[in-house]
């Protein structure tokens, strides 16, 4: 839970005044830094964007609303795109495009590289669970793990599947398992629908939904995995 709440970066993570420190490393490090090393310009202008563009994390981007939002040209928002994700603050999940039965679509998904400074420039001090935003610093948890577990292990690619009618995973690693994640301790059968649509491709081995509920079950061949046993299996792997 702390790791949600706060994030991962080690001098905030066991800091006494996290609130603070999020806000001194938003306000001058992260902005003035990223500023500094792209050569960009206007100070104003990549503040306003970086705000906005942390409302978008674990979503996938709509850049023209971003422009609109952060009042810079649509140019310039893929322009800082491109200068967090070279300066690292920003991960791209690109679309998996192997499905058949449902078109998909081959818009990427961003992630902020740490859940405490996306809050912190989200204007959030804290998440509250079962709340969509508990929900999203949950799926960035989860995936922080993933990223690390493939920089450090070896691991497959991550990719994500969202088809044009509706349906989303959101993680599918290498071309064998899908996962998508839930903040909740009572996995429903609506929850499961998106496994089960992609299931139907008969191209994966694996359907998982890693979750809150305190032990693991298995609902019309999607497995039902607690965060704990997930990442048990993971550092395993």
């Amino acid at each position: 839970m702390r790791a949600i709440q706060r994030g991962g970066i080690p001098s905030i993570y066991f800091s006494d005044d996290p609130r603070a420190d999020l806000a001194a490393y938003t306000g001058a490090y992260l902005q003035q830094e990223i500023v500094a090393e792209a050569a960009t310009r206007s100070v104003p202008a990549f503040s306003r964007f970086l705000r906005v563009a942390a409302l978008c994390n674990a979503t996938i981007v709509n850049f023209s609303k971003i422009a609109s939002d952060a009042q810079v040209p649509r140019t310039t928002v893929y322009e800082y795109f491109e200068i967090l994700k070279d300066t690292l603050i920003l991960h791209e999940v690109p679309a998996w495009r192997s499905s058949v039965k449902r078109k998909p679509l081959a818009s990427s998904k961003y992630y902020f590289f740490d859940i405490g400074v996306a809050s912190a420039l989200q204007g959030r001090h804290a998440v509250t669970p079962r709340t969509p935003e508990f929900g999203a610093a949950f799926e960035s948890w989860i995936f922080h793990e993933l990223i690390a577990h493939r920089d450090y292990q070896g691991g497959d690619e991550i990719r994500h599947w969202r088809s044009d009618s509706g349906f989303e995973v959101d993680f599918i690693l290498g071309d064998h398992t899908a996962i998508e994640v839930k903040a909740t301790d009572n996995v429903s059968d609506r929850d499961l629908r998106p496994l089960q649509a992609l299931a139907e491709e008969k191209k994966l081995e694996r359907y998982l939904c890693v979750c809150t509920e305190p032990r693991r079950r298995t609902v019309g061949g999607v497995e039902i995995l607690p965060s704990t046993e997930f990442l048990a299996e993971l550092g395993a792997a």
